[in-house]
């Protein structure tokens, strides 16, 4: 049976590398993205690209109604970290305004997408919320969204898994080859995070591409409520 795949952010990095994968086994890809590049990116993938703004309540309502027919596997891609492309914050008002738009980028794009097409998924369906290292040292807007968004995926394990649907976070760390950093990564920066990995390598795009297709797989159904760290020992758990 050829699957639906729904990959919000999906136009560039790791969701692109992702639906690549996806859409190479054989199964329906649709992705979304902000802006027209994520129609740019589908016609160059052969898949479907459809613009959509995972944070905004009425942009998700205009994409759950353009896409047609369940849901087998959806991932939560889209998201960043918003500190990276503004100010420095000179008051609280502008502090709150930092700390919104990094929880609406990476925790309410999710929350809304899921709920759009909760109905939809089938049973069976996986959900993949991609989080972060950072949230293991959550004293930024961003470590502390993406907290929150393993938080609530384990939660939402629970109240899926009994129509046999999984929820799984992925928590990469450093990831080379993205625009994450938006050019602002120094080489120093850089030296230190693959420093701090036992393998002594940056991470890639189908490295949390490879993980996110295996927990969408058959072979991942008894996998669920979990973040899985993907970062070369540079955070561990026991």
């Amino acid at each position: 049976m050829t699957r639906t795949i729904v990959i919000t952010g999906g136009s560039r990095g790791i969701g692109r590398q992702l639906a690549r994968r996806f859409h190479e086994s054989g199964d329906r890809v649709v992705i979304t993205g902000r802006s027209a590049r994520v129609r740019e990116t589908a016609a160059e993938l052969g898949v479907t690209g459809i613009e959509c703004d995972a944070s905004e309540p009425a942009s998700v309502e205009t994409f759950a109604a353009e896409l047609d027919g369940e849901v087998d596997v959806l991932v939560n891609m889209a998201g960043g970290n918003t500190d990276l492309t503004a100010p420095e914050p000179d008051s609280l008002k502008a502090l709150a305004a930092q700390w919104n738009d990094n929880l609406s980028a990476n925790l309410l794009s999710a929350v809304l997408t899921t709920a759009a097409l909760r109905s939809r998924l089938r049973p069976g369906a996986a959900v993949i919320n991609v989080g972060s290292i950072g949230a293991e040292y959550a004293g930024s807007s961003y470590g502390a969204a993406k907290a929150a968004l393993a938080a609530w995926s384990a939660g939402l394990s629970a109240e899926l898994g009994p129509h046999g649907i999984t929820v799984n976070t992925v928590a990469p760390g450093y990831i080379e080859d993205t625009e994450f950093f938006h050019g602002k990564l120094t080489d120093e920066r850089r030296a230190h995070l693959i420093a701090a990995t036992h393998d002594k390598r940056p991470g890639t795009p189908d490295d949390v591409a490879a993980l996110i297709e295996f927990l969408a797989s058959p072979h991942a159904r008894h996998l669920t409520g979990q973040t899985i760290h993907l970062n070369g020992g540079a955070y561990t758990t026991r």
